[in-house]
This record gives structure tokens, C-alpha cells and sequence, in this order.
């Protein structure tokens, strides 16, 4: 893998996994629940210049990735409470890059975008581990992956979202000693 892959992929593409255990659901549930104060205490003191800062060439700054993560994570909330009430609903796909090109999120203190993550992730996790294995597999359909997603899939992927994004995060302050 070359330096540019890496940078992108830093923990490797998502892998569609064919089998997700109830172990593995733990596993990724946990991730859910770790992240927003992971996530915190790595960049919660970062100055405007760090934040400012892209984690690759021709990549987003810490503070858009940050507002990036609580967006993203949003909506796959809403998926979620959607595909457990609604028979097989239809989501609405969102242009992430656009959205990062907001002012909220290309200039605004991370702070609010923290919170938001910390008390998403709170009734996120609550939900999942109400969550029956029958309810694990409901689904929504994704109009832009012409397929079915259920939400144990969903989660399997939001888990590796957020070790991606960290990932950049704590690659970039190695790189510069931070």
C-alpha cells in the first residue's frame, strides 16, 4: 500500500463482513460507546491551527473530519430508528463532501460537534443493546447501493467509521509529534 492509500485507508477499506456474530456485535457496540470520549481526548485541546490541519494532502481538516463524524452519524442514527419502524424504508443519501464544505463545519469551534457525538452515541448504544437479533436485521434500503443494508451491517460499517476517522487523526498527530 502506498503513503497516499495509507493515508486514506488508514485501518484498511471496509470490508463487507459475510457473518456478524452477537460477539462481534459486542465488539462494535463497544466501539460505539468508547468513541465520543476517545475521540475528545485526542483533539478536545487542540488549538485552531491543529484543528486547521489536513490529515492528508487534498484531505479534510481535523475540525471538518470532527463535524464530518457528528453529521455521518446522525444520519445513520436516523437509518437506524427508521429501519426499526418502517418496513424496508427508503433513505435519503446526503453529499458528505458538500456537507463538509458547510461553514459549520469548515470553521466552527468542535465543541458542539463533541457534544453532539457524545449524547448520539449515549441513545445510539441504549438502543443497540435493546435490540433483538430479529430486530438486528432489519433492514433500509440504500438507493445509491442499489441494495438492502441491515442493521447489523450498519453498525459493522459505523464501527469501522469511527476507527477510520480516528485513525487519521492519530496518524497525523504522530506525523507531527503533536
Amino acid at each position: 500500500m502506498d503513503n497516499l492509500e495509507f493515508k486514506k485507508f488508514p485501518i484498511g477499506k471496509f470490508q463487507d463482513p459475510t457473518k456478524i456474530s452477537d460477539q462481534d456485535i459486542d465488539k462494535h457496540i463497544t466501539t460505539l460507546t468508547e468513541f465520543p470520549s476517545k475521540l475528545k481526548n485526542l483533539v478536545g485541546n487542540w488549538t485552531n491551527e491543529q484543528l486547521d490541519t489536513q490529515y492528508r494532502e487534498s484531505g479534510w481538516t481535523v475540525r471538518q473530519l470532527v463535524n464530518h463524524l457528528a453529521d455521518s452519524h446522525m444520519n445513520s442514527y436516523i437509518r437506524f430508528k427508521l429501519a426499526l419502524t418502517e418496513n424496508n424504508p427508503t433513505v435519503k443519501p446526503w453529499d458528505q463532501t458538500q456537507w463538509a464544505e458547510l461553514q459549520d463545519s469548515f470553521n466552527m469551534d468542535i465543541k458542539p460537534a463533541l457534544q453532539i457525538l457524545k449524547g448520539l452515541h449515549k441513545r445510539w448504544v441504549f438502543e443497540l443493546k435493546s435490540l433483538t437479533n430479529r430486530e438486528f436485521e432489519s433492514t433500509f434500503h440504500h438507493p445509491e447501493q442499489h441494495r438492502n443494508i441491515t442493521l447489523r451491517e450498519s453498525l459493522a460499517f459505523y464501527a469501522w467509521h469511527c476507527n477510520h476517522h480516528f485513525a487519521h487523526i492519530q496518524n497525523l498527530k504522530a506525523e507531527h509529534n503533536w
